[in-house]
């Protein structure tokens, strides 16, 4: 009996002291997760073929990416900020199934060509939160963001339409897909918007990797008149802008440009041993800036699952870059300006494919 009465009370004690302890500890505990775990936040993302150096799309995402990485004070690699790269498609799905065992809280999907794979994994990890950018996803746990890619291009037909002296322009895409379709129908509705007399050369390469492929494609186009080529196509636009660039070499007095894509491409336009560029202008597309703020979103417990989110002239998520100014005149930008604002009002609406265009 009194081994018993012992025994309860020093059970008793011992709750009593776990209890205070806990209640000693809890202002110097750090703040806990729905699992359990220390509240940290971690984003990764994963390349289409274009790879994370393609001076375009996803060299653009991964900026991003590491602003926020750093502004956030995260490090390169697992637990904070990192990519992965693909060099074809069997890769996206291995690459996003790993950075969903190194425990990712965010993982985006760069490009349009990764809709399957991020379909397939988000319905395989429907706790993990997923992002895709250049598609849509109708899945809770995928947030998608999506871009007027149309309105932009639109902007930079006018320059090329006012730019033109042959009245021959070309458009060079990657792969010919709907969301590629949508920057060749706004150039071809800018140009003929300011100039219904140039003919707009289309060709696709195939790819969104080869450069040597664009260079080929804009060497038979440049031979043949056209004197300004509006790129849509990657790590393959390199090859565009590598053909221009070898051309003015050889004739510093050729009039020929490029229109670079997705970022401000005036660097790669830049003649060596010479001060000029043969980038005409770039329509810009803000990936960066979607990807930085749906990573903070996100980590912010605002997370838009389910949603797509678009972003347009409106939205300042697209538009011609800001070097335009050192070789487009300034009644031409003027102009651009005028057309911008007539898209915003609703005045003009740009046609997102060849169907509408017509």
């Amino acid at each position: 009996m009194k081994k018993k009465r012992f025994g309860l009370s020093m059970s008793l004690l011992l709750t009593a002291g776990l209890i205070l302890g806990g209640c000693g500890q809890q202002g110097q505990e750090e703040p806990k997760t729905d699992e359990g775990k220390v509240s940290e936040f971690s984003v990764a993302m994963v390349t289409d073929m274009g790879g994370i150096d393609d001076k375009s799309f996803n060299q653009s995402a991964w900026e991003g990416l590491q602003k926020f990485g750093e502004e956030n004070g995260l490090k390169k690699g697992k637990g904070g900020y990192d990519y992965l790269q693909s060099k074809g498609d069997a890769d996206y799905a291995t690459n996003l199934n790993k950075l969903v065992r190194n425990d990712f809280d965010l993982i985006f999907g760069i490009g349009y060509l990764m809709t399957d794979a991020i379909t397939e994994i988000a319905e395989q990890k429907p706790d993990n939160k997923f992002a895709i950018v250049d598609s849509v996803v109708e899945k809770p746990n995928v947030a998608s963001i999506t871009f007027k890619e149309h309105e932009g291009s639109f902007l930079v037909g006018v320059v090329a339409g006012l730019m033109t002296k042959t009245n021959k322009i070309g458009f060079v895409g990657g792969v010919e897909l709907p969301l590629i379709e949508k920057f060749e129908s706004g150039f071809i509705a800018g140009v003929k918007a300011v100039n219904p007399n140039a003919t707009v050369t289309v060709q696709y390469a195939g790819a969104f990797d080869k450069a040597d492929k664009g260079k080929a494609i804009a060497s038979s186009m440049y031979a043949s008149g056209v004197d300004i080529i509006y790129h849509a196509a990657g790590g393959t636009g390199n090859g565009v802008f590598s053909e221009a660039i070898d051309l003015k070499k050889q004739d510093p007095n050729k009039e020929i440009w490029v229109i670079g894509v997705d970022r401000d491409q005036y660097e790669e336009g830049k003649v060596p041993g010479t001060d000029k560029s043969v980038t005409l202008t770039s329509m810009v597309k803000r990936v960066d800036v979607a990807v930085y703020d749906l990573a903070t979103k996100t980590k912010n417990g605002n997370f838009p699952g389910g949603q797509a989110v678009e972003y347009g002239l409106k939205e300042d998520g697209v538009g011609i870059a800001p070097t335009s100014k050192n070789n487009v005149p300034e009644d031409v930008l003027k102009q651009v300006d005028e057309w911008k604002q007539k898209i915003i009002n609703g005045e003009v609406k740009v046609p997102t494919t060849r169907a509408e265009l017509k």
